[in-house]
């Protein structure tokens, strides 16, 4: 019987070197059925890893986007392209104005390969200043 090659995430090194395995066969062109089902399960192992030891349940959904977008090297400009929309209504969602749409958190959830749940949180919004 062959030895597996993917194990239960049990710490935090052996998480980065799965994350860093997964995006390497992402960014492969041409999978195999083989790179398919070790990103399926590579994405499981994460997600598994990731709602046990979620470290963004004390944060609020524009938290933890800024968060992720700091992680991924992604600026408003590039935000706002991803999503669709205007550079100004990204800066009031990234700001407590605006709050994140049902389009938005499933864009952001796609993109960002997190649960919805992640951004589908309740936050308080900055009421709007006088000029």
């Amino acid at each position: 019987m062959e030895p597996l090659k993917f194990k239960i995430i049990k710490s935090v090194r052996q998480y980065n070197q799965y994350c860093k395995m997964l995006e390497e066969l992402v960014m492969v062109n041409k999978k195999s059925v083989h790179h398919r089902d070790a990103i399926e399960l590579l994405e499981w192992l994460i997600a598994r890893w990731d709602d046990e030891n979620n470290t963004f349940s004390d944060e609020d959904p524009i938290g933890v986007l800024r968060y992720l977008m700091k992680d991924h090297h992604l600026k408003s400009v590039d935000l706002s392209k991803l999503l669709g929309i205007s550079t100004s209504l990204v800066s009031d969602v990234l700001n407590y104005r605006r709050g994140l749409s049902k389009e938005i958190i499933r864009k952001l959830s796609d993109h960002f390969k997190v649960s919805q749940e992640l951004f589908n949180r309740p936050y308080e919004l900055k009421a709007p200043t006088k000029a």
